[in-house]
C-alpha cells in the first residue's frame, strides 16, 4: 500500500483524466452551481432593502485668531461631541423625529416608543474623520438607514439640524455659564479687595504720624525742634543773665540815690556806674579774643554796655536838672526816679521773658518727646502695614487677573454668540441613496457563485465516487498484477456518436446559459444594486 502511494505520488499531473472528468460529469458540476447561485442570488431580492443616506459635517475652526480672542470652552472636541451625540440620541429627541416622520410605524402592530427609540438608535452611526498628520478631528459622518431613501434623506437632515444647532447651543451655553462663574469670582475679589482697603485706611488714620512714609519729615521736624530748643535754651540763659545784671543795676541805683551829693551837684555814685563799664568792657575785650560778634555772650555783655551807658547819661542829666535847690526831692526813693523806673520795667519785662522762654521750652521738649516716640513706633507700624499691604497687594492682583479674564471670557462668548468661534458646518445635504446598502446584491452574487462551485464540487464528485466503471487503460492496469498483452478497441455505432454530439452540444449549451446568467444577474445588480 505504501509503494502504491509512493508510485502515485512520484506519478506526474494526468490532465487528460481532469479533462474526460469533466465530460463526464459537467452537468453534475453545472446544474448545482447554477442552483446554489440562483437560491443565494434570489434569496438577495427578497430581503428588505435598507438605504443609507449620509452627509459630513466639518469642525470649522474660530475666524478670529486665538492671540485676538482666547476661546473659553477648551474642552475636548470629542468628548464634546460624544455627549451631544448623547443628547441628540435622547429619548426626547428621537421621539420627536419619530412622531414628525411618522416612523417605524408596520401597518397595524403596535410598536412601543421605547422599541422605536431602540430601533432608531440601532440605525444611526456617527463617525469620525481625522488629520492623517495630527490625528486631529477634522469633521464627522452622520449616516442613517431606512427602508426608504426618501425617508433616509429627511432623518439626516434632521440629524444634521440637530448636530448643528446643539453644537452651537451647547458652546454658548458653555461660554456664557464660564463667564458668569469669572463674574461672580470678580464681585468675590471686588468685596474682598474694598475690605482690604478700608483696613489699610483704618489703619492708616489710627497711626497717623507714625506712618513709614512719613519717617522722613518726622525727623525733619524733630531735628528743627532740636534746633528750636536749643536757641530757646540760649535765649533763656540770656535771660537770665540779664535779670541777674538788671537786679545788680537796681540795687546799685538804690544805693547811689541814697548816698550825699557833692558840691557840684554831680552824685557820687557816678565813680560806681564808670566802675561798671569798665568791668563790663573788660568782659567784652576777653570774649572778642575768643568768639565772635554773634556769640550769646558777646551780644548779651554789648547790650548791658549800651545799657548802662544810656544809665549813666540819664543819671548825668538828672542830676543837672535837679541842682541844689532840690533838696527835698533828693530825700525821695530812688527807685522811684527815671532810671529806677526803667530799670524795674526792663526787669519785669526780663521775668515775663524768662516765663515765656520757659514755657516754650516745655512746650518744645513735650514735642519732641511726641515725635521722638513717634520714630521708636514706626518699625512696629512698619511691620504691620507692611502684612496689610501684602494682603491688599494679592487681593489687588487678582482683582486684576479676573478682570481681564472677564473681559477676555465676555468677548470670547460674544464670538460665540455672532457664530464666529468653533462650529460645525454642513459641507454637503444629505444624500439621496439611490441603491440600497444592504442587502449589496452584487456582493451576493459572488457568494452565490461561492456557494454554486461548493455545492457543484460535492455532487460531481459525489457521482464519480459512486461510480465504480472504469474509463483509462491505466485503471484496467491497476486492477491486475499481470501485464495487459492486447486490448479490444471501443466499437461506437452512428447512433452513439450522435448521441455524444448531442450530449456536448447539450453540456456547452448549459455551460453558456450558466456564464451567460450569472454575468447578467452580476450586471444588473451592479447596476441596479
Amino acid at each position: 500500500m505504501a509503494q502504491t502511494l509512493e508510485e502515485q505520488a512520484s506519478e506526474p499531473l494526468d490532465l487528460q483524466r481532469y479533462v474526460n472528468l469533466a465530460r463526464r460529469r459537467h452537468l453534475q458540476f453545472l446544474i448545482p452551481l447554477f442552483v446554489g447561485w440562483v437560491a443565494v442570488f434570489s434569496a438577495s431580492w427578497f430581503m428588505h432593502a435598507r438605504y443609507t443616506s449620509s452627509t459630513q459635517i466639518l469642525v470649522e475652526q474660530p475666524t478670529m485668531p486665538r492671540d485676538y480672542v482666547a476661546p473659553n470652552v477648551t474642552d475636548d472636541l470629542q468628548t464634546r461631541l460624544e455627549s451631544t451625540t448623547q443628547q441628540i440620541l435622547s429619548r426626547s429627541r428621537l421621539l420627536l423625529i419619530i412622531d414628525k416622520l411618522h416612523l417605524y410605524e408596520k401597518g397595524k402592530e403596535k410598536i412601543s416608543p421605547d422599541d422605536k427609540v431602540e430601533l432608531m438608535r440601532k440605525d444611526i452611526d456617527v463617525d469620525l474623520v481625522r488629520d492623517s498628520h495630527n490625528d486631529q478631528i477634522t469633521a464627522f459622518r452622520v449616516n442613517y438607514s431606512a427602508a426608504d431613501p426618501h425617508v433616509a434623506q429627511q432623518v439626516t437632515s434632521e440629524l444634521t439640524d440637530l448636530f448643528i444647532h446643539e453644537n452651537q447651543k451647547v458652546v454658548q451655553q458653555e461660554s456664557q455659564d464660564t463667564t458668569d462663574f469669572i463674574s461672580s469670582q470678580l464681585e468675590n475679589a471686588r468685596a474682598t479687595l474694598a475690605a482690604q482697603e478700608a483696613k489699610v485706611r483704618e489703619f492708616q488714620s489710627q497711626h497717623e504720624g507714625t506712618l513709614p512714609e512719613q519717617q522722613t519729615s518726622n525727623l525733619a521736624i524733630l531735628s528743627g525742634l532740636q534746633q528750636q530748643l536749643q536757641n530757646e535754651q540760649d535765649a533763656l540763659n540770656t535771660a537770665k543773665q540779664q535779670r541777674v545784671y538788671l537786679q545788680s543795676l537796681i540795687e546799685q541805683n538804690r544805693s547811689i540815690h541814697g548816698a550825699t551829693r557833692t558840691v557840684d551837684g554831680v552824685p557820687t555814685g557816678l565813680a560806681a556806674l564808670d566802675q561798671e563799664l569798665a568791668k563790663l568792657r573788660a568782659k567784652l575785650a576777653d570774649l572778642s579774643s575768643h568768639y565772635t560778634d554773634r556769640y550769646p555772650d558777646v551780644l548779651s555783655v554789648k547790650e548791658q554796655i549800651a545799657k548802662t551807658e544810656k544809665m549813666r547819661e540819664d543819671f548825668i542829666a538828672e542830676g543837672k536838672n535837679k541842682g541844689d535847690g532840690s533838696a527835698a526831692h533828693d530825700s525821695t526813693d530812688g527807685s522811684q526816679s527815671g532810671p529806677g523806673m526803667q530799670l524795674q520795667s526792663q526787669l519785669q519785662s526780663n521775668q515775663l521773658e524768662t516765663s515765656n522762654r520757659e514755657q516754650a521750652i516745655s512746650g518744645l521738649k513735650s514735642r519732641i518727646n511726641d515725635y521722638q516716640a513717634r520714630l521708636n513706633q514706626e518699625p512696629a507700624v512698619e511691620q504691620q502695614l507692611a502684612d496689610l499691604n501684602r494682603g491688599y497687594t494679592q487681593s489687588q492682583a487678582n482683582y486684576d487677573d479676573l478682570l481681564k479674564k472677564k473681559n477676555q471670557s465676555v468677548m470670547a462668548t460674544n464670538l460665540e454668540h455672532v457664530e464666529q468661534g468653533e462650529r460645525f458646518t454642513m459641507l454637503d445635504p444629505a444624500s439621496l441613496p439611490l441603491k440600497p446598502d444592504f442587502p449589496n446584491r452584487l456582493k451576493f452574487c459572488g457568494i452565490g457563485l461561492g456557494v454554486g462551485l461548493a455545492l457543484g464540487v460535492i455532487v460531481a464528485g459525489g457521482f464519480e465516487f459512486l461510480d465504480d466503471r472504469m474509463y483509462s487503460e491505466k485503471d484496467i492496469k491497476k486492477l491486475f498484477d499481470v501485464a495487459v498483452l492486447s486490448e479490444i478497441p471501443e466499437i461506437q455505432l452512428p447512433s452513439d456518436e450522435r448521441l455524444a454530439v448531442r450530449r456536448a452540444a447539450l453540456g456547452w449549451s448549459v455551460t453558456a446559459v450558466v456564464v451567460v446568467t450569472i454575468l447578467a444577474g452580476s450586471a444588473f445588480s451592479f447596476l441596479h444594486g
